[in-house]
C-alpha cells in the first residue's frame, strides 16, 4: 500500500442555517470568481470535482457555490450532525490521493 499522499484540507468552521451548510477551509478552490454547481452541471474544474464527491454522498445535495475557500451547500432538508460530519470528512480528504 502506498504511503499517504496529498494534503488534508483543514475545516476552520462549519455553520448551518436550515438547509444551508457553509464550510470555511484553509484552501482556496477558486479564484475571486465563485462557481455555482448543480448535479446536472458539475463542471470539471477543482470545484466541480469536489461537488461530484459531495453529490455522491447521497445526502440530497442539490446546489453548491464555491468561492475561494468557502463552500456553500444546499440540500432539501435541514442539516443534522451526521450529514455535516460526512460532508466535512469528504471535504477534508478531497486533496488526499492515498489514505493513511
Amino acid at each position: 500500500m502506498p504511503a499517504a499522499m496529498g494534503q488534508t484540507v483543514v475545516i476552520r468552521d462549519t455553520v448551518t442555517m436550515g438547509n444551508l451548510l457553509l464550510i470555511d477551509t484553509d484552501r482556496s478552490f477558486t479564484g475571486q470568481d465563485g462557481q455555482s454547481i448543480t448535479p446536472d452541471d458539475p463542471g470539471r474544474s477543482v470545484p466541480g470535482l469536489l461537488a461530484e464527491k459531495l453529490f455522491a454522498l447521497d445526502l440530497g445535495i442539490d446546489h453548491l457555490h464555491v468561492l475561494q475557500n468557502t463552500v456553500s451547500i444546499r440540500r432539501g432538508a435541514e442539516w443534522d450532525d451526521d450529514s455535516v460530519n460526512r460532508v466535512a470528512s469528504a471535504t477534508e480528504e478531497f486533496l488526499r490521493f492515498y489514505s493513511d
